[in-house]
């Protein structure tokens, strides 16, 4: 019924009234599957269909269809010649399919969008679904010169350059150690980065971005959505703004790693100099002061005791000023 779905959602896309039989007409099928479509554009994907007897069917919101073509002319010259883009339907997880193709001798800047994930996921094993076009879901394959014990920091550079993007539509996010984008202290967008490859190079990157549009899907955490802020932005645009930051900050961390971004990020950042709680899945969480990050992105806090310690895992939580 999925592909049904799609395909008579394409046709009401444009958010006006079509008839029934021109659907069906259009599509070669029954009205009666085109009756069934609908049922399952908003039972899957849970989108409002409007039917007015007379009238047809009508979307309560046009639908903005992720479109290679119109991603590509807005992409900047560098992230032009270096991106690769695909665009699917439906697929498990926008990661997943890269990893594959990365073990396979998949292009370099290869980039995966997806309108729809069954299985996406976060960092951490979370579960990250986003509701049919609430959102931007991609992954992209890099191929760094750098071995892996190298790319201490890249979830911070990725993270950073796509504040740099919202910053530019004027979207006021900041950024969370390690890798979560917030919009008025929810998370707004994050950063899932698989390696493969040799500890002194080559490496292979897979990085995942989740952002959310408007109120996402299934997500197991508090969440923000550009719409919720009042902000409207279309998904061609923001993806290649996104893509044209992204060309340019993995290009510099290639050559010369999160060093060159670390002052840049800790300006972005949501916790500096303020009381935090670091936890683990394993161990005593650690209570103290963000004082920054290291060159290779290490979260510095500093401890009851006056001692500065450093810390290359965990999860950061804000706490209250006593």
């Amino acid at each position: 019924m999925s592909e049904h779905a799609f395909a008579v959602l394409r046709q009401l896309s444009d958010g006006r009234f079509h008839s029934g039989a021109d659907i069906a007409r259009e599509l070669g099928c029954s009205r009666t599957l085109i009756w069934q479509a609908v049922h399952a554009i908003e039972e899957e994907f849970g989108l409002t269909v409007f039917s007015v007897r007379g009238q047809g069917y009508k979307l309560a919101e046009a639908f903005e269809w992720l479109d290679v073509a119109r991603v590509r002319e807005a992409l900047t010259t560098p992230a032009a010649e270096t991106f690769t883009l695909a665009v699917a339907e439906r697929t498990d997880s926008t990661n997943s399919q890269l990893m594959a193709r990365a073990a396979s001798g998949g292009l370099h800047g290869l980039v995966l969008a997806a309108e729809m994930q069954t299985a996406g996921r976060g960092r951490l094993g979370r579960r990250w679904q986003t509701r049919l076009g609430a959102g931007l879901t991609f992954s992209l394959l890099w191929r760094f010169d750098r071995g892996l014990a190298e790319l201490a920091g890249l979830s911070l550079a990725v993270g950073l350059a796509l504040a740099r993007a919202l910053h530019q539509q004027a979207v006021p996010v900041q950024l969370k150690w390690p890798n979560d984008v917030l919009l008025n202290g929810r998370k707004l967008a994050g950063i899932l980065i698989e390696l493969s490859g040799d500890a002194l190079g080559p490496a292979a990157v897979v990085i995942g971005i989740g952002l959310n549009l408007d109120s996402p899907g299934e997500v197991d955490q508090p969440v923000a959505s550009l719409a919720e802020a009042g902000i409207r932005l279309g998904r061609n645009q923001l993806l290649a703004a996104l893509l044209s930051e992204l060309a340019t900050v993995l290009d510099t961390f290639n050559r010369e790693g999160f060093a060159a971004f670390r002052d840049d990020w800790m300006r972005c950042s949501s916790h500096e100099n303020a009381p935090v709680r670091l936890s683990f899945s394993h161990g005593e969480p650690v209570d103290g002061i963000a004082r920054g990050v290291a060159e290779n992105g290490a979260l510095q806090v500093e401890t009851a005791d006056g001692s500065l310690r450093i810390f290359h895992a965990g999860e950061v939580s804000l706490r209250s000023r006593t």
